[in-house]
């Protein structure tokens, strides 16, 4: 682990959901929530995890929880469409040879989740891997040619061959590598180790104000719960 950094990278430049992680989410933050997660982790060692912001109100919620805060440049911040070395802009500049990325617009992601993914890079032979969602289902791409073979003659969904979906919350490979446009290795290789994350719901992503409201409900349900 003490050659592993995690970070949580944010922006308040978001085009679909502006200002997402730091406004209002069931009287906290999405950023307050990630961290905490993070915080609450069993391996993860605090010094070993920096929060990549450039916003001042970023900066503010990470001196709240006492954390390392990466100065993210104004340009990667604010610009579209960057290469991965300048976008992840850390790369050269922590000393970790190997980093965990954790999306902070997952408000159900678990700490347990976290761990067991970190346990499973720290113990892989694979440069790099990526969390995914395990489903039983049928795809077509953009020429509507049937990608998910059918094994009967007609759509059974029990029968149907495993695929993985992106599930654009936990990301790990090395960081010399994202110098080189490899950020976990090359994807269309089959070098890429995917971890299938039990629960989609943990998944669910913010990236819509719909999405954000949602969310914000059944955190606010989950809460009262406890």
């Amino acid at each position: 682990m003490n050659d592993v950094v995690v970070i949580v990278q944010a922006r308040l430049s978001s085009e679909r959901c502006p200002n997402k992680m730091a406004k209002s989410f069931a009287g906290t933050t999405l950023s307050d929530i990630c961290i905490q997660k993070i915080l609450d982790s069993k391996i993860i060692p605090q010094e070993n995890f920096y929060f990549s912001v450039y916003e001042p109100e970023l900066v503010d919620i990470a001196h709240k929880h006492g954390i390392n805060v990466f100065n993210r440049s104004k340009k990667s911040a604010f610009s579209e469409g960057t290469p991965l070395y300048e976008m992840y802009e850390w790369w050269n500049k922590l000393d970790y040879k190997y980093c965990v990325l954790i999306s902070a617009c997952a408000p159900f992601l678990k700490s347990e989740t976290i761990d067991k993914f970190i346990k499973s890079y720290l113990n892989s032979d694979s440069d790099g891997m990526f969390g995914v969602i395990e489903k039983k289902n049928y795809f077509w791409n953009h020429n509507y040619e049937l990608l998910t073979p059918l094994t009967e003659d007609c759509m059974n969904t029990k029968t149907v061959q495993k695929t993985y979906e992106a599930a654009h919350c936990l990301y790990a490979g090395k960081m010399s590598e994202i110098g080189n446009g490899l950020w976990m290795g090359d994807l269309n290789s089959g070098d890429v180790e995917l971890f299938v994350i039990d629960s989609e719901f943990e998944t669910f992503d913010i990236d819509y104000p719909w999405q954000f409201n949602v969310a914000e409900i059944y955190y606010k349900d989950s809460i009262n719960a406890l």
